[in-house]
C-alpha cells in the first residue's frame, strides 16, 4: 500500500513538474550577442518596456557581469544590486526594484566594476536556480547577458528558456553571433534560439543579414534559428540612450521602437 502511494505521488509530481515546465516555456528570455556594441542592452530594455506595456509582469535582469550598465541607461541609482546578492546581503527577490516609468522591475548589475566577472561557475548555477524561483512572480524575465562566449555567460544563459541572439550586418558581429549559437547548440542541442538583427538600414537588408547567418548555421550546425525580428537603424536610439530614457517613452513612434514592439508581440504569441 505504501509503495503504491509513493508511486502515485511520484507520478503526480512528474505531471505537475511537466505542467510547470510547459508554463515556464519562454518565460525567461536571455538576450545575448557574440560581440559587444551591437545594441544588446538597448534591445533588452526596450523589449522589457514593450512587454510591460502589453500587460506582462516583467523583470529586467542585468546579467552582464563585467560591464553592467542597465541602471545607467535608465538613469537609476539602485540602493542594491547584484553584488549585494552575490555577497549574501539579500536575496535575488529583494534586489528587484520597480522602474515605474516603464512599468517593469529591474535587478541591476554593479556598474563600473568588473568584480562580478570572476564569479565561480557553481555560484552562477545557484544564481540561475534562484532566477527560476523568482520567475514565479513574473510573466517574463529578460536576462541581459554579457557579450562573448565565456563560460560565465554560457552558464547564466542556461537559466533561460529562450535565447535571443542580437547581431548586426558587421562581419565580426555575424561571426561572433555564429560562435555563440555554435557553442550553445553543442552544449544544449534543444535550446530555443532566435535571432534579432539590429541597426539595419532597412527591413529587407536585415532579412538578408539574417539569411547570411542562417545559411552558416544550416551548413555547419544543421540548425536553423528562426528570425525574431529586424530593428531598423534609428538616430533616436542614441538620443534616448543619451537622455537615459527608454525609446518607447521618448520616441514611441520611431522605427526602432515600432520594430521592437513587433518583436514583443511575436514573442507573446509564441
Amino acid at each position: 500500500m505504501s509503495d503504491g502511494k509513493t508511486r502515485d505521488g511520484g507520478d503526480q509530481g512528474l505531471r505537475l513538474a511537466g505542467r510547470a515546465a510547459t508554463a515556464r516555456r519562454g518565460k525567461i528570455m536571455a538576450v545575448a550577442s557574440g560581440k559587444g556594441g551591437v545594441g544588446k542592452t538597448f534591445v533588452s530594455i526596450t523589449l522589457s518596456h514593450a512587454l510591460a506595456r502589453r500587460g506582462q509582469r516583467t523583470l529586467l535582469f542585468d546579467g552582464d557581469l563585467g560591464l553592467a550598465n542597465i541602471d545607467i541607461q535608465l538613469g537609476l541609482m539602485p540602493k542594491y544590486d547584484l553584488g549585494s546578492v552575490i555577497a549574501g546581503k539579500l536575496s535575488l527577490n529583494q534586489a528587484a526594484i520597480p522602474y515605474e516609468a516603464g512599468g517593469f522591475d529591474v535587478i541591476a548589475g554593479r556598474s563600473g566594476s568588473g568584480s562580478l566577472a570572476n564569479i565561480p561557475l557553481s555560484r552562477l548555477q545557484i544564481l540561475g536556480e534562484d532566477l527560476a524561483l523568482v520567475s514565479a512572480r513574473y510573466d517574463r524575465i529578460i536576462l541581459d547577458l554579457g557579450a562573448g562566449v565565456e563560460k560565465s555567460v554560457r552558464q547564466l544563459a542556461k537559466a533561460a528558456d529562450t535565447i535571443l541572439v542580437v547581431t548586426s550586418d558587421e562581419p565580426t558581429a555575424l561571426t561572433d553571433a555564429y560562435a555563440f549559437i555554435k557553442v550553445t547548440v553543442l552544449e544544449r542541442p534543444n535550446t530555443d534560439i532566435r535571432v534579432i538583427v539590429n541597426a539595419s538600414n532597412t527591413a529587407r537588408e536585415g532579412d538578408r543579414t539574417y539569411q547570411t547567418l542562417n545559411k552558416a548555421c544550416q551548413s555547419f550546425l544543421k540548425f536553423s534559428p528562426p528570425l525574431a525580428g529586424v530593428v531598423r537603424r534609428d538616430a533616436r536610439v542614441r538620443e534616448a540612450i543619451r537622455n537615459q530614457t527608454p525609446i518607447l517613452t521618448r520616441s514611441p513612434t520611431s522605427e526602432a521602437a515600432v520594430d521592437i514592439e513587433a518583436i514583443a508581440d511575436k514573442l507573446i504569441a509564441g
